[in-house]
């Protein structure tokens, strides 16, 4: 049965695809009692606010694979259940609920979040708890990499944090190009929103932009709050740019490109996967034109996600997958398996120290997910660096181009 409640708070959410907590007294699930440990998997998304559609959408698909490890009894022994936490895209709230969940002795690893900011406020928490942090969504290359990637001196940050994500170092990079080999612009109006993620990717995909040949015509900043851009409008029409970029995600993108063609701005606004969303061009009359960058292919393109689309269907959830649903199921399925590995190596059960070991049997993680081929690097980053080009087409994102772009 699925048990679906929408967290109004930063309050717990407890998604359990097998009944209640008291799933101890089940039959035979491959061990010799019957019995069965519950093993949790956290999550923090922002599930309320003006993220909350990409929010829900990767709370679905981390229930979804709990709901499928239990249909399955993938790990015998074991029953997994979700507890999602809502973070409304504030770090605060982050840090609070990643504390919450490392509180709870049944938590083994948590997913999220969306925001890499929020990231932040988060992983130092995970690391003293010694607890696994899996992003779907995470692009800012500091997280894993440090604040000196951009001079090649990398080093891993956390030994407990993860992400099915690639970088902005490889997204930015890729945007740039595509601007300049693809829509053939010459000349970019850059803007950000000053948070973690938006000032990130706007700096990736200047530096490829002009490396390519591109110029920037002016660069602004926003607050990730503000819907009116008359004075940024005014400067990026007059800079007579070929096309504006905007790091950051749609709720801002979504008024600020319909202003852009308001005012007689003929150039398409370009951004990252913050802006890949529905709700964007549910948001904006003139999105039409417009592109975004997102990680990963579609998954309506991959054949190993047709069963993660039945079964999401299949379901029944309310809200779409969205940008990171592919992203989100195989994070949590990677924390299954490194349970899995985990409780094999201990004779069936569930041993001391758990967390400690699915951290270590997560670097060592291989599967075929529902975005290809699931494994990390030695920083704890994806090794899956496929990105793709949309752009809006009435009233949907249509794919353009795909490819892996390497650092």
């Amino acid at each position: 049965m699925l048990l679906l409640t929408t967290a109004l708070t930063a309050g717990a959410l407890t998604l359990s695809a097998c009944g209640s907590r008291d799933d101890d007294k089940g039959g035979d699930n491959g061990d010799k009692g019957g019995r069965k440990t519950t093993v949790v998997i956290g999550l923090d998304a922002p599930l309320t606010g003006d993220l909350s559609a990409l929010g829900q959408g990767i709370k679905n698909s981390a229930h979804l694979a709990v709901t499928n490890a239990n249909k399955s009894n993938e790990v015998p022994g074991v029953t997994f259940e979700l507890s999602a936490l809502d973070d409304q895209a504030q770090p605060t709230s982050g840090q609070q609920n990643a504390t919450k969940l490392a509180g709870d002795k049944k938590v083994v690893g948590i997913v999220g979040p969306l925001n890499s900011s929020v990231a932040q406020s988060m992983q130092q928490v995970a690391q003293s708890n010694t607890v696994a942090l899996i992003s779907p969504a995470n692009t800012t290359p500091d997280l894993t990499q440090g604040k000196d990637w951009k001079q090649d001196r990398r080093k891993r940050q956390f030994s407990t944090y993860f992400r099915t994500a690639t970088t902005d170092e490889v997204q930015g990079a890729f945007g740039g190009k595509y601007a300049h080999d693809q829509i053939k612009a010459k000349t970019a109006y850059v803007i950000d929103d000053q948070k973690t993620y938006g000032v990130g990717l706007a700096a990736a995909f200047s530096t490829q932009f002009t490396a390519l040949g591109g110029k920037i015509a002016g660069t602004e900043h926003v607050n990730p709050e503000d819907r009116d851009f008359k004075a940024i409008v005014s400067k990026a029409k007059s800079s007579g740019a070929d096309l504006v970029f905007y790091g950051g995600e749609y709720p801002a993108a979504a008024p600020l490109s319909q202003q852009l063609k308001e005012s007689g701005v003929k150039a398409p606004l370009m951004g990252g996967d913050g802006m890949y969303s529905a709700d964007y061009i549910k948001l904006n009359k003139k999105s039409a034109g417009d592109y975004a960058t997102s990680v990963g292919k579609p998954v309506e393109q991959l054949d190993s996600a047709k069963k993660f689309i039945e079964d999401y269907k299949a379901a029944g959830y309310k809200d779409r997958y969205e940008a990171y649903g592919g992203s989100t199921y195989d994070a949590t399925w990677a924390i299954i398996q490194a349970v899995k590995a985990v409780v094999a190596d201990n004779g069936g059960k569930l041993p001391d120290g758990a967390r400690a070991k699915v951290v270590e049997a997560l670097n060592k993680v291989k599967f075929d997910g529902v975005t290809g081929t699931v494994s990390f690097d030695k920083y704890g980053d994806t090794t899956n660096t496929m990105i793709t080009a949309y752009q809006v087409e009435g009233d949907t994102w249509k794919a353009r181009h795909s490819a892996e772009f390497k650092r």
